[in-house]
């Protein structure tokens, strides 16, 4: 069966609810959070878990973020980005080693190195797929829940790579701990759909790389995978973004 087949009947077994969200009148309360968009997930053989070749879905996501980014910063409006680092010989199972310190892989892909300098930006490197879990720091807080309570945040939008592993562990651990009372003044998390990739190893490649066939992992329907259960959990589903982008004064 073709992936767009499967696609389908999945989509008309578990449909998605999704809205448009307009920020251009009022953004007071949201702060943007972009996950993993470092060169060793989204830059063209930068690493073992790079694209090895150029992917639509992948280069729309870092359009988006970088147009999301601009219209926030402009604003005055959060920004806080993961960037998923590791050690030297220190991988993290199940994964080859990826993002290692040092490499280049671990740093903002180039369209976004910009925020390395911007004034509203935050940037949170993890060693672990999980970013609320890597956030905690020696001395028991967490970077995430310090950047949501200083800045006053009611919402988050929540863009990044990838969608089913990375994006997703984080969306969920942050609805539980606003469930939980860890952020008092968090009322909604968002994530925007097209903000958002994952990989591409369909089945095919996998069975000529004679990986185990349960390596397989086709881009489109593990992405829809990844919002449905997003979604399930009580994220917000998010299919357009429209922000204010005239300038403003601190250009």
């Amino acid at each position: 069966m073709s992936t767009e087949k499967i696609l389908q009947e999945i989509a008309e077994s578990m449909p998605l609810s999704k809205a448009g969200l307009d920020l251009r009148e009022n953004g007071k309360g949201f702060g943007l959070i972009i996950v993993d968009e470092v060169n060793g997930f989204a830059t063209v053989g930068a690493g073992n878990l790079a694209p090895q070749t150029p992917n639509e879905q992948v280069s729309v996501m870092v359009s988006e973020t970088n147009r999301l980014a601009k219209a926030f910063t402009k604003q005055q409006m959060p920004v806080l980005a993961f960037l998923d680092t590791h050690d030297p010989g220190k991988p993290e199972p199940p994964y080859p080693p990826h993002c290692e310190r040092g490499t280049g892989e671990e740093d903002l892909v180039p369209e976004l190195k910009w925020l390395e300098h911007d004034t509203q930006a935050t940037l949170v490197r993890k060693d672990c797929i999980n970013g609320f879990v890597g956030a905690f720091q020696p001395d028991g807080s967490n970077s995430i829940v310090d950047w949501v309570t200083e800045n006053q945040l009611t919402n988050v939008l929540v863009v990044g790579i990838c969608t089913d592993i990375c994006v997703m562990d984080f969306v969920l651990t942050l609805l539980s701990a606003r469930n939980h009372g860890m952020l008092p003044s968090l009322k909604e998390v968002l994530v925007y759909d097209k903000g958002c990739s994952t990989y591409d190893l369909p089945r095919s490649v996998v069975e000529g790389l004679e990986l185990p066939v349960s390596a397989s992992h086709p881009q489109e329907i593990t992405h829809y995978m990844g919002l449905y259960f997003m979604a399930s959990r009580g994220a917000q589903l998010v299919n357009s973004c429209l922000l204010y982008t005239s300038p403003s004064p601190r250009d």
